[in-house]
């Protein structure tokens, strides 16, 4: 029934401008606005993987990551997004460095939020993206 259905995914933020300049000028991501809302041009098979943003007045950040970026470089990734002024969060009773990302069990993480408060994480490509 939904097998040739183009699903995709979206967060509610509470300032479009503020993700419009954290996504596309902090993090480098391919942006288009349209009717108030983003649109990011994620990387995937077949080259555009569309997850819409959209403003919700009563915005409460998300409680899990709602996006996962690998790279193949965690730690060069995490250098290079502390220079451009981001944070990564430090949680108890996980085993993260000075930086935030996680040695311990499991591939290298770090989670990190976006303007409103959701969180997002780069983590350790294990194959094809």
């Amino acid at each position: 029934m939904l097998t040739s259905s183009h699903a995709f995914s979206g967060f509610s933020v509470d300032d479009i401008s503020a993700a419009r300049a954290f996504y596309a000028d902090t993090l480098g991501l391919r942006v288009t606005e349209d009717n108030g809302m983003l649109t990011l041009h994620l990387a995937g098979e077949g080259g555009d993987r569309p997850t819409l943003v959209y403003p919700k007045p009563n915005h409460e950040p998300a409680s899990f990551t709602i996006l996962n970026f690998p790279v193949d470089d965690v730690e060069g990734t995490v250098d290079g997004l502390i220079q451009r002024g981001l944070r990564f969060e430090q949680y108890d009773g996980i085993e993260q460095d000075d930086k935030g990302i996680n040695r311990g069990e499991g591939p290298l993480i770090a989670w990190f939020r976006d303007p409103a408060g959701n969180i997002l994480s780069v983590l350790e490509a294990s194959g094809p993206e």
